[in-house]
């Protein structure tokens, strides 16, 4: 495959992974009140996640979303009452870090589901495999989730490191409970842009 073109996947992986989004403001909260290690789960499976999208989107599932609207329709809802349900537990959080009943950290399972359950990702899916592989090649779909692996994995770990980055800054619980409302917020607003798109 052309160097080109890896350049070209990797820059539209960058841009569609680092930015802010549901996955990357899960992260940021994740570090800040678990830790980098904690996050770890929640950034893997959240890269696995929207990989594993990737590669069946690149295979044909936009031909099923495509007959079938109605199912992208349950998958935009469904996004937007998992993400009101995130923001309402972050919401909810008492800000105390390290005590004997703190909330767990987003397990793996979790981070894959927001992917699935997350219209951003959905759209960069769709219209990454649009551009690179387009023409139903396999081999160019495969490679361009692999790519997709590396840069997911690294962008989605830096919100996590940057929330990690903020732990000692939060130790207090009330900065704590400001950070979990203000993370909170975001995610309620990410839920009404997914409404009004």
């Amino acid at each position: 495959m052309p160097l080109s073109l890896i350049l070209s996947m990797a820059a539209f992986a960058l841009a569609a992974s680092i930015t802010p989004g549901p996955v990357n403001v899960v992260a940021l909260s994740a570090g800040a009140r678990h830790g980098l290690r904690a996050s770890a789960a929640h950034v893997t499976g959240a890269t696995a996640g929207f990989c594993l999208l990737l590669l069946l989107v690149g295979l044909g599932l936009h031909e099923l979303l495509h007959r079938a609207p109605w199912i992208a329709r349950a998958i935009q809802w469904s996004g937007v009452a998992f993400l009101l349900f995130m923001a309402w537990k972050l919401a909810r959080d008492d800000g105390r870090i390290d005590t004997e009943g703190a909330s767990r950290a987003p397990t793996l399972l979790s981070g894959a589901i927001m992917q699935w359950l997350n219209p951003k990702a959905w759209m960069a899916a769709v219209a990454g495999t649009g551009v690179y592989a387009a023409d139903g090649d396999v081999a160019r779909v495969w490679w361009f989730a692999a790519i997709y692996f590396a840069i997911c994995y690294l962008s989605v770990g830096a919100w996590a490191y940057a929330g990690a980055a903020l732990r000692g800054h939060l130790r207090d619980a009330r900065r704590m409970r400001w950070f979990n409302r203000s993370m909170a917020a975001l995610l309620a607003a990410s839920a009404a842009w997914l409404l009004i798109a």
